[in-house]
């Protein structure tokens, strides 16, 4: 009873804390994407947002790779294969050049920098 009780309240704990706190990972834009993936290593909360950002990436390729039949994919690890944080990285810098795709879906803005920077040679 008293494990139930503890848990109980170990959840209702995490629930106020993460509904007090703004969403600062809702990612309604490429910018927001950027933003999260540019956090800088003084930040409080950089843990959290660089291992959100690393999240999103590689469930982002993930899905590429389980929906696009091999003939058809436009993205293609390097070789030497790179890291999360590079790729992260790479794409806070692409998106600074390109302010205009700001407002653009964070997964669209995404795929576009990998087409770019990691396509398939054929």
């Amino acid at each position: 009873m008293r494990t139930i009780l503890a848990a109980g309240a170990l959840a209702f704990a995490c629930t106020s804390h993460a509904a007090a706190a703004p969403d600062h990972y809702a990612l309604r834009s490429a910018a927001d994407l950027a933003r999260v993936c540019g956090t800088p290593s003084s930040a409080s909360d950089y843990a959290t947002a660089i291992a959100f950002c690393h999240g999103f990436l590689a469930g982002s390729y993930a899905y590429h790779l389980t929906v696009t039949p091999v003939a058809d994919r436009f993205i293609c690890e390097p070789t030497p294969a790179t890291t999360r944080a590079k790729v992260a990285d790479g794409f806070v810098t692409w998106m600074k050049s390109r302010p205009q795709l700001d407002k653009d879906g964070a997964v669209d803005a995404l795929f576009r920098f990998a087409a770019e920077t990691y396509p398939c040679k054929r």
